[in-house]
């Protein structure tokens, strides 16, 4: 099990990280965060984020990093791409929070752009895009965005299938929360109104999608 120890201070327009795990032959390897990665408000250029994921023939990662909150005119791109071997095994858990509620704020404009990019020996398995530009706070708003949520977050098993999908229906959740399986994939969507609540709803799927959830999650 891994900790990164993120910038702490937050990430400001114009910043550009990097991040790169390699996960060798056989080997399974868990990551998660110290704390909470803040993205701060844009005056100019927006801040951009590359993550990548390589894990090799047998091996397991699991992605676990503690949410990202994003602040009143934050502007981040994110790119995360995953290249896995033909019997590898990956699980990605990834958590948004517009705002901290607890604080009174709100993000009423902004810019988040989430890329996500997964291949199997080479071969394009899972590819999606998020992207919220503009009035933030009035897209969320919408009911088939997050019907007045403020936090979301996406978690990916690959391989996936239904038994995955089954144990996690069984809970009852703090938010809403939609699973489902297919090509080999097992994908859950969740939203909820606070980051609490979708940090709890969270790791209730990540152990259903059989991620070994690190010790700083159950403190």
């Amino acid at each position: 099990e891994a900790v990164l120890v993120n910038t702490a201070g937050g990430i400001a327009g114009g910043d550009r990280h990097a991040l790169e795990i390699d996960v060798g032959k056989g080997a399974a390897l868990t990551v998660t965060t110290a704390a909470a990665e803040k993205i701060y408000r844009a005056l100019g250029p927006g801040a951009e984020l590359s993550v990548k994921l390589d894990v090799g023939a047998g091996g397991r990662l699991t992605w676990l990093p503690q949410e990202t909150i994003l602040f009143d005119q934050a502007k981040l791109d994110r790119r995360i791409e995953v290249d896995l071997a033909a019997d590898a095994e990956i699980l990605i858990a990834e958590a948004v929070v517009f705002g901290r509620t607890a604080m009174g704020e709100a993000v009423r404009q902004g810019a988040f752009v989430d890329r996500w990019r997964v291949r199997r020996e080479g071969k394009l398995v899972f590819a999606e895009t998020v992207r919220l530009d503009g009035k933030i706070e009035r897209m969320l708003a919408e009911p088939a965005v997050a019907n007045a949520g403020i936090a979301i977050a996406t978690v990916l098993a690959v391989p996936g299938d239904q038994a995955q999908i089954e144990r996690a229906r069984q809970h009852t959740f703090c938010g809403e929360v939609g699973v489902s399986a297919w090509n080999g994939l097992a994908v859950a969507r969740l939203c909820a109104k606070d980051g609490e609540s979708l940090r709890r709803d969270l790791a209730v799927v990540a152990a259903a999608f059989g991620g070994l959830l690190p010790r700083l999650w159950l403190n």
